[in-house]
């Protein structure tokens, strides 16, 4: 079975040797998770009791104000965070995208770093040799595929990281905002291809700010505030709640 399940799970950052309340007060206003002081060491307490439990089929949209914990929730499941307290397993092949350009060596050729970003992102050496040329021919950038890539413009930088996660199958995808795609004139073709990648995943979750998108993608929300799920449900119903706490 496909699954991610998240168990009264909680997250603190430890910030060492914050002796000044003025530093105190900027890190309550930075982070969305509660503040405890003890002596010299300040925590944050990033993510705090989240019980979730996530299955096949289902597309969820991970929605709160900046610092709600919604990308910290994504490494958790990515196994980027341990938790302080409490559990997280998953069940299947799962990817996490957070930066399509991960792995980048500007002073690499673009073929050297489609190679890079593709293992780091968990493809295996046979899967990219079959997709290799799929790859290099949608990203569009010709014979700049073999000079070093700091001889590119951002947007040929862009369509090289896109094409390689694009390319990926993963059962389990986890998606730090929507991936970016360059230039105008490359968007439709891009939009295809997103819509292809998604289809393909047994589970999503997705954290945007984007209603339109949340609403497109996904089929069930989550809706965290300062650290802690506020709900877990419905998309219109968590937008709206959302939107009616934000005002």
């Amino acid at each position: 079975m496909i699954q991610i399940k998240i168990d009264k799970a909680s997250i603190d950052i430890p910030i060492y040797d914050v002796k000044q309340s003025a530093r105190h007060a900027l890190i309550s206003s930075f982070v969305g998770g509660s503040v405890n002081r003890n002596k010299n060491l300040t925590s944050v307490r990033a993510l705090d009791d989240i019980t979730l439990n996530f299955k096949e089929g289902d597309r969820v949209g991970l929605i709160g104000h900046n610092g709600s914990g919604k990308s910290t929730l994504l490494k958790l499941m990515a196994g980027v965070y341990e938790p302080t307290k409490g559990s997280v397993s998953c069940t299947g092949k799962l990817i996490s995208i957070f930066n399509s350009n991960l792995g980048l060596d500007i002073d690499k050729t673009g073929r050297e770093n489609i190679k890079n970003i593709a293992f780091l992102l968990g493809m295996k050496p046979k899967d990219l040799e079959l997709k290799l040329g799929d790859i290099i021919e949608f990203c569009e950038i010709g014979e700049f595929i073999d000079l070093p890539a700091r001889t590119y413009s951002a947007g040929m930088l862009v369509r090289l990281g896109f094409a390689v996660a694009t390319s990926l199958e993963p059962e389990i995808l986890l998606l730090d905002e929507n991936i970016g795609a360059g230039d105008t004139r490359f968007a439709e073709r891009a939009k295809k291809r997103l819509d292809d990648f998604y289809k393909k995943t047994k589970l999503l979750v997705l954290a945007s700010h984007s209603d339109s998108l949340i609403r497109s993608l996904c089929n069930k929300a989550v809706l965290l505030e300062h650290g802690r799920l506020v709900k877990f449900g419905d998309v219109d119903d968590i937008l709206k709640i959302y939107h009616s706490r934000v005002k």
